[in-house]
């Protein structure tokens, strides 16, 4: 039976906590310019969420059994909600408390959705449906840009945040209602904080088929994440693309990943293992990264806006299919495999758009950043191949 209401539910509280997280690069300049600051330290405010972010991921999974993964799902939500207001107050250091607030609680988004998930849903259905879950990061992606761009026009950047907390707010008390049923397997007198908080990465010492994987989330996700940081930047400066065209090819980006998620599960489910696909993937996005690097003048607007296409149903359609492995492959322990991948995924999102932009200001081209990272996503294809044949 295909669990209708707990995806909703899940994909609902994914959605809006990541729309409020991309909230702020929407209207980046006029923030920066209320708070009078550069507009590029603005960015610093995903950072922030995500960096946080890993410490709840690890630690996320410990609450979900003692608490329930419906209460989970609402405390990020609560989290996003003390977001919202701490922004909302419009000082440098309520942003700053903003996004640390929100990163305690994000990282356990994926956790939540897999241990409330996985038991309710058929194993012939099993990448479908965490691939349809995974939509919410770039749905809310999408929902932030149609949202908080006229809203912010016509309100003001702080009221179009407070607008935001209705529909959160609906959601954790929908959630509520639901909260016995769903969360009848929680555990009142499972220990917290009787580990440290690096407990889970035991599993990769323990477990070599995880550490292929972990490096592979860590290369996808930071992979992911060079392309939605660069591209607009890269077309504006190396090609004939102006803003506006630039903002289409990401647009394009964003679209492929939305559509690509579940048809990456549902083939998943029906032709390939979600193992195979994900090597797959690796060559296909370590392709597209290899010729984004070499965008020129003379490149037509149409292979540009496919070539974003491709790069956005691999790096940053893989990650439903990701989520499916680390619950797979953590057996009993899926919920504390699901954390330490949000943890590895959250780490590569960090990590390697940082060398990449230290490599672009370097050397002021984008072909070798480009090949260093699609060279990285086509070693991480090799690995699960030769994990899959050995």
């Amino acid at each position: 039976m295909f669990p209708v209401f707990p995806l909703i539910a899940t994909l609902a509280t994914q959605s809006l906590a990541t729309m409020a997280a991309y909230s702020f690069p929407v209207v980046a300049p006029v923030i920066a310019k209320d708070l009078e600051v550069p507009g590029t330290l603005v960015g610093f405010f995903i950072s922030t969420v995500y960096g946080v972010g890993i410490i709840s991921a690890l630690l996320s999974p410990r609450f979900i059994r003692r608490f329930g993964a419906v209460r989970v799902s609402q405390l990020v939500l609560m989290a996003t909600l003390a977001m919202l207001l701490s922004c909302a107050v419009g000082s440098v250091l309520s942003v700053v408390l903003g996004a640390a607030l929100l990163g305690l609680a994000y990282g356990a988004t994926a956790p939540a959705s897999t241990h409330l998930l996985v038991p309710r849903t058929p194993p012939r259905i099993m990448n479908l449906v965490l691939s349809i879950r995974q939509i919410g990061v770039p749905l809310g992606g999408v929902l932030a840009g149609l949202v908080m761009a006229p809203l912010t026009l016509s309100l003001g950047w702080q009221a179009a945040l407070l607008w935001q907390t209705l529909p959160v707010l609906a959601v954790i008390l929908l959630l509520e209602c639901t909260r016995l049923a769903w969360d009848a397997d929680r555990d009142p007198s499972r220990q917290i904080f009787s580990q440290g908080l690096f407990a889970p990465v035991q599993m990769l010492f323990d477990r070599p088929e995880l550490r292929r994987l972990a490096f592979v989330s860590f290369v996808y996700s930071g992979l992911q994440l060079c392309f939605i940081a660069f591209i607009t930047v890269h077309l504006t400066s190396k090609t004939r693309f102006d803003l506006v065209q630039a903002g289409w090819a990401l647009a394009v980006y964003q679209l492929a990943a939305v559509i690509s998620r579940p048809i990456w599960g549902w083939l998943a489910d029906k032709w390939l293992s979600a193992h195979s696909l994900l090597a797959w993937q690796g060559f296909i996005m370590g392709a597209a990264a290899l010729l984004t690097g070499q965008f020129g003048m003379n490149w037509a607007p149409w292979v540009v806006l496919s070539l974003s296409a491709v790069a956005g149903a691999s790096a940053s359609g893989f990650t439903g299919l990701a989520y499916a492995e680390w619950a797979r492959l953590g057996g009993t322990q899926r919920t504390e495999a699901t954390g330490l991948g949000s943890g590895l995924m959250f780490a590569g999102v960090l990590l390697l758009p940082s060398l990449f932009s230290v490599i672009v200001t370097a050397f002021d081209d984008y072909a070798l950043p480009y090949g260093f990272v699609g060279g990285l996503a086509a070693l991480s294809g090799f690995l699960l191949l030769h994990q899959k044949n050995s």
